[in-house]
């Protein structure tokens, strides 16, 4: 009885416990999402934060820019104010002694004022010329910093694959090693091989084991920065799933470097940046300068007002008949100059201009840069595309080799030092190879985001 209770217990606990983990099942692979590059860059450019802050930064130039051409406008000021009740309390003289006089009223006084103002020395011009200069550097900045993005979620993309590449070659390796040291304790057992191929066996199985745990490790290591720059949940679980064409070796790697870096010049949207900050500052020199000139504004004010005696006292005309006539207006034409304020301006307009001769030199050393990376990465390019043909040679000498001495090994014709250094220089061709094909795609990103030629989808 106690046996049968027990089993339809555990019949209701499968039951129970089967929905639950189809669920977590069905959850768990609804959280892995299978991304190829296209969308890896497409999710990075909506969350990548260095993006974002550019486009805050542009979105603020816009504003200034606006203001800028604000000041060109007349400002216009309004005041209002009204008491609804006031007492005033004064000593009159009456015979024969002085009495208090106490006066209750009621007030309302409007105020409208502008001003304009007519030159201030080219401060507005020049002001708003470097605010356009800095709309525009902001812009291309934006782009560049998408350029950017695009490119280290290529770089990080392309280390995971390489890594899941060099993971698969080491759990091969390590099947290798494994099935080898079942034969060599086979051939133990008749007494073909000795203790020492027996124990060295055991000791290359182990090492290939660690080479696997290794190479793991990298795998998990660049799937994080991968995610790291997605700036996804952490917890998201992820699956690449290459396009044919991401990994499409071009046709030739001869590269023209001086037609190349005069197209990247024109082209680089950093360097289109730093020019139109430069310009900028020139005019910022200039705007500087603006209180070494007298400064001329036009103002208009109009204004009325109106009191009403609460008691009667005096006979007054109602409030909106005194606001009515009473209106009063007034022009001016101000002039203002400083004649000397203490050497500040002069030191404002030598600022200025060591901040634009800075942004030259900065502008000059940019451009030299440029040439020297492009220069550098085409270089990089070249030796990457000659790396695989020099690859493939090479994986297809060492599995040959492999294949033969381990024929030999197993008739008891070569040694355990042969074949484990065998396997070690097929082990190292295969992911040679594979390290040569992902660093000619990483490579080639490298040569696109210096030379400027970044798609943004």
């Amino acid at each position: 009885m106690a046996s049968r209770i027990f089993s339809y217990l555990c019949i209701a606990v499968i039951f129970l416990a089967a929905p639950s983990t189809s669920i977590s099942t069905e959850r768990a692979e609804k959280a892995e999402r299978k991304l190829s590059l296209a969308n890896c860059i497409e999710i990075a450019l909506n969350n990548a934060t260095s993006a974002k802050k550019a486009d805050f930064n542009l979105k603020l130039r816009g504003a200034d820019v606006l203001r800028r051409y604000g000041s060109f406008l007349p400002r216009i000021s309004t005041s209002a104010g009204y008491a609804p009740y006031s007492v005033n309390r004064t000593y009159i003289q009456a015979d024969p002694i002085s009495q208090v006089h106490k006066t209750s009223i009621k007030s309302i006084d409007l105020t409208l004022a502008t001003s304009l103002n007519l030159f201030n020395g080219f401060s507005d011009f020049t002001s708003l010329q470097s605010s356009l200069k800095q709309e525009h550097a902001a812009e291309y900045t934006l782009q560049r910093a998408l350029e950017s993005v695009v490119y280290d979620v290529t770089q990080a993309y392309y280390q995971v694959l390489l890594n899941q590449e060099l993971l698969d070659i080491a759990r091969e390796n390590l099947l290798l090693a494994q099935d080898q040291l079942t034969l060599t304790d086979r051939q133990f057992q008749i007494g073909l091989k000795s203790m020492t191929d027996r124990y060295q066996q055991q000791a290359d199985a182990s090492e290939s084991g660690l080479a696997v745990i290794k190479a793991d490790t990298r795998l998990q290591r660049s799937m994080f920065e991968l995610l790291r720059r997605l700036q996804i949940d952490p917890q998201t679980k992820i699956a690449l799933q290459p396009s044919p064409e991401e990994l499409k070796a071009p046709l030739s790697s001869k590269i023209d470097i001086d037609s190349l870096a005069a197209i990247t010049l024109q082209r680089r949207n950093d360097l289109k940046s730093k020019g139109f900050e430069t310009n900028a500052a020139k005019w910022q020199v200039r705007a500087s300068r603006a209180p070494w000139y007298p400064k001329v504004d036009l103002n208009f004010n109009v204004s009325t007002g109106g009191t009403e005696y609460l008691h009667n006292e005096y006979s007054y005309p109602p409030l909106s008949e005194q606001l009515d006539h009473s209106v009063g207006y007034s022009v001016a034409l101000n002039l203002s100059w400083a004649l000397f304020d203490g050497f500040q301006t002069r030191y404002n307009v030598e600022s200025a201009r060591i901040n634009y001769l800075n942004q030259q030199l900065d502008y000059e050393d940019l451009k030299k840069n440029i040439v020297i990376d492009l220069k550098q990465a085409a270089g990089e390019y070249a030796s990457a595309f000659m790396q695989i043909e020099t690859a493939k040679v090479s994986l297809t000498a060492a599995r040959s080799a492999y294949d033969g001495i381990k024929r030999k090994y197993e008739l008891g014709a070569a040694g355990f030092i042969e074949l484990s250094t065998a396997r070690a220089t097929l082990f190292n061709a295969r992911s040679n190879l594979s390290q040569a094909t992902f660093n000619l795609a990483l490579q080639k990103s490298v040569l696109d985001f210096t030379a400027g030629n970044v798609t943004i989808p």
